[in-house]
């Protein structure tokens, strides 16, 4: 029997599983995880001063008096608690609810980060190896073509391996970052662009499609943002034979307390979920078949300051270990090297990429590290870890699209941190 068939088999007692998943675990565990993980603490415990803070919560102010965001939260926090939480605006356009911890947000690729984590927990348990060909999961994988500059295609050399996958250096890409091109046009004709709803496709069969994809280069040998984490989810699913939502209650929701980190939103819920000025975004209280683990979560505040914490405090929160700390270590190791193309590499010269994070120099002026970690998505959220200076960061609003030049976003609630902090 191989992985795949075996997933199959596995599948659908996993599926009935998972509604009562570690039930007598989760019930040691919810003592050691109660109450919030927002502890309030001074904010000069950060160097962060009371003038400072009224000048950044200003500058928040004014993207929602410029009609850019209805609201927006920027949390600045460690392991001793939190010592800026900043909140203004509301929930929404329409909503007269102010933004707090408890607000949902769409996190959109903040997700990758958490599905990178449980990759390597799953690593950890010998489930699964960093080399590992992504065709002994998906055999669609196997006999691959890199597509040419003209689009002709070849043979490609390499195979695509898990680590591959983590690193973003797999050869897959994204419609929405290869437009005008013929490998773009050919994700926009066979993978589609609304796949996080809810009677399109499982991960499965949308990485199935994509494996039958060309490359856009030799595996390896460049890096390029695309569905990776996708297929990564795809893969951990067979993998584990169960489903990803199962996966990720049991090596970090469930261990972190983070019960309010889901695939899509319980309805009771719908009055807490954030909601953009401009643009759509989906009605994520809708139940799916694709557990996209490349961008398909929804989280709070309060939840995803729980998995930041675990990462400053090298892969363990209240007691809880979630990876070794040695594994984070190995998943901070900057992976793009002389021999990998940085043609489209977010940061350009600046920065790296590790096994799931970017990697961001902490002082401009020494731009080979130290470095913090973390990510953003693309709905307007970033979480940032900075062991050296020992904080995370945590900014959250929606937004989609709509006129540029916002006077605050992801990018300014991250300098002006450093400038406080800094000072």
């Amino acid at each position: 029997m191989n992985k795949l068939t075996a997933y199959g088999v596995a599948l659908t007692w996993t599926v009935l599983a998972s509604a009562t998943h570690g039930a007598s675990e989760n019930a040691q565990q919810a003592g050691a995880l109660s109450g919030s993980s927002l502890q309030r603490i001074d904010a000069s415990h950060f160097n962060i001063d009371a003038q400072e803070i009224a000048e950044i919560r200003q500058g928040m102010q004014s993207a929602v008096d410029a009609d850019y965001i209805a609201g927006a939260l920027l949390l600045v926090g460690n392991s001793d608690g939190v010592g800026m939480l900043e909140t203004v605006g509301t929930q929404g356009p329409a909503d007269d609810q102010p933004v707090n911890e408890e607000t949902i947000f769409r996190i959109y690729s903040m997700t990758k980060p958490i599905v990178s984590v449980a990759a390597m927990s799953l690593i950890e348990d010998g489930v699964l190896s960093l080399d590992d060909p992504v065709g002994d999961y998906i055999p669609a994988f196997n006999n691959l073509q890199v597509m040419n500059e003209d689009g002709t295609t070849r043979p490609a050399q390499n195979e695509v391996r898990i680590e591959n996958l983590l690193t973003h250096q797999s050869g897959l890409v994204q419609s929405i970052f290869a437009l005008g091109t013929p490998l773009g046009t050919a994700y926009q004709e066979n993978v589609p662009v609304k796949a996080d709803l809810t009677s399109i496709a499982t991960a499965l069969e949308i990485a199935q499609r994509i494996g039958q994809l060309p490359l856009a280069f030799e595996p390896g040998t460049a890096w390029h943002y695309g569905h990776s984490t996708d297929v990564l989810g795809a893969v951990l699913e067979v993998a584990a034979g169960k489903p990803l939502d199962a996966i990720l209650a049991e090596h970090i929701f469930d261990p972190l307390g983070m019960d309010e980190t889901t695939f899509y939103v319980p309805e009771a819920k719908r009055e807490r979920i954030a909601q953009p000025i401009h643009g759509d975004m989906s009605d994520n209280t809708e139940v799916r078949y694709f557990l996209s683990a490349g961008a398909g979560l929804n989280s709070t505040t309060e939840d995803y300051a729980r998995f930041a914490q675990m990462l400053l405090n090298g892969g363990e929160y209240r007691g809880q270990r979630i990876i070794e700390e040695a594994t984070l270590e190995r998943m901070r190791v900057p992976e793009i090297d002389d021999n990998v193309s940085r043609e489209n590499f977010f940061y350009g010269s600046s920065g790296n990429w590790g096994l799931g994070f970017h990697l961001q120099p902490v002082d401009a002026s020494q731009p080979e590290g130290p470095y913090n970690f973390g990510w953003r998505g693309i709905g307007g959220t970033l979480f940032v870890v900075d062991p050296v200076n020992d904080f995370y960061l945590l900014y959250m609003e929606q937004r989609w699209g709509g006129p540029s030049g916002a006077p605050f976003d992801n990018n300014a609630a991250q300098r002006v941190v450093y400038e406080a902090i800094s000072d």
